[in-house]
């Protein structure tokens, strides 16, 4: 790369000022992209964007990068991951986040939000998950301060876990703000395990079960929840209560037909978070929700579940933003791999302005006017991006 380019990646993120001109770079809006453009930031806002004035000068020259709005992840299980990297091998939470944070600035993702699994254990068999460990995530990223990711929770709760709904209710009294919850149901033979043998599939792969544990462990577990609808209408009640009061914004998980679209919207829901079939990412539209769809199954074309696949539901225009799941690098990639079908301005939105409208964020997103100088720095690459800097205006 040029000589600019080794200007921007040499310049210390400690260091980012509040004010600062950026120039000659490839500015990514929301409907074009704008070649030698100029981003004048001051107090950490973005004050002007536009084509960058001949023979004037700037702090620090793009090179004809492209740059774009810090990446926004609305649902990310990546901390688990972090501090459990193998079975038995836990780290401290703290430790964990900001390991991850190297990641999610080398993804340019700027604002992410973390998965914290009010259950009792895990549906799955995953031993990571609990109402302890949910406690000491939402404490982990309510510490991390000054950081030049804005870390936030994703409050999930497992409908059939009256204990998880006993431990959400306390953690949302302290809550600031209007919390981001979203309810899930990970019972075989419905929703994402609509097929139990994927369940079964996954136990083997992730926990190393063998056949025979992975099947009749799915087998005990459809008999164990078949015995808590009654907690399942209860959480369901009482989360439609606290959306439709305003106190949340309220997701509902893995939605599989038009009929549950309905019934979210009818509770007070606001977004449908990776619909499992074309039939409920269509209801979710016609409804006026948000779809959230998975970047890995983007950028795989298949769902690992045997579900739809998130690149039709691009195809279709049914996909308002893709969120990382498990994989942080995996949204800049899916967006650069779907560029080739609904452009490149259009592709990096399901990453940027979608999930910031997702998220109920109106303060970043885009290059606009008055919005967080979230900026990243990007290489288009012959095969894949290649994030150069990251411009963090909002924290610092």
């Amino acid at each position: 790369m040029s000589s600019a380019t080794e200007q921007v990646t040499g310049w210390s993120l400690a260091a980012t000022p509040r004010d600062y001109v950026l120039g000659h770079v490839r500015a990514v809006l929301p409907d074009r992209l704008l070649d030698d453009a100029r981003i004048v930031v001051r107090g950490g806002r973005i004050a002007e964007v536009g084509p960058h004035p001949a023979a004037t000068g700037c702090d620090v020259d793009g090179g004809g990068l492209l740059c774009l709005p810090g990446l926004v992840d609305v649902h990310s299980d990546a901390l688990e991951r972090e501090r459990a990297p193998r079975p038995s091998a836990e780290l401290p939470w703290d430790f964990a986040l900001l390991s991850l944070e190297g990641k999610l600035r080398a993804a340019a993702v700027t604002t992410t939000f973390h998965g914290a699994s009010f259950q009792n254990g895990n549906a799955r068999g995953v031993g990571d998950r609990s109402v302890r460990n949910a406690h000491d995530l939402c404490a982990a990223v309510g510490q991390r301060d000054g950081s030049v990711v804005d870390h936030r929770v994703l409050y999930r709760l497992d409908v059939r876990s009256d204990a998880g709904a006993e431990a959400l209710a306390a953690e949302l009294d302290g809550a600031d703000g209007v919390a981001l919850v979203s309810h899930e149901d990970h019972t075989p033979g419905i929703g994402q395990y609509a097929d139990p043998e994927k369940m079964a599939e996954y136990l083997i792969g992730a926990d190393g079960m063998s056949p025979e544990q992975a099947r009749q462990h799915v087998t005990d577990l459809t008999a164990e929840r078949a015995s808590r609808l009654d907690v399942r209408e209860a959480s369901l009640g009482w989360l439609g209560g606290l959306a439709r009061a305003g106190r949340i914004r309220l997701l509902g998980h893995d939605p599989e037909s038009a009929e549950e679209v309905a019934a979210l919207c009818t509770r007070g829901g606001a977004v449908a978070e990776f619909p499992t079939t074309v039939a409920a990412a269509e209801a979710a539209r016609e409804h006026g929700l948000p779809v959230v769809a998975g970047a890995p199954n983007a950028l795989r074309g298949s769902s690992h579940s045997g579900n739809v696949s998130a690149r039709e539901l691009v195809a279709r225009g049914l996909v308002t933003a893709l969120a990382s799941d498990y994989l942080p690098s995996g949204l800049l990639a899916a967006a650069f791999a779907l560029a080739g079908e609904v452009g490149l301005p259009a592709a990096l939105g399901l990453v940027t302005t979608g999930p910031a409208e997702v998220a109920g964020l109106a303060d970043r997103g885009r290059l606009a006017e008055g919005l967080r100088a979230d900026l990243a720095l990007v290489e288009r690459g012959p095969d894949w991006p290649v994030v150069r800097a990251v411009l963090n205006g909002g924290n610092r």
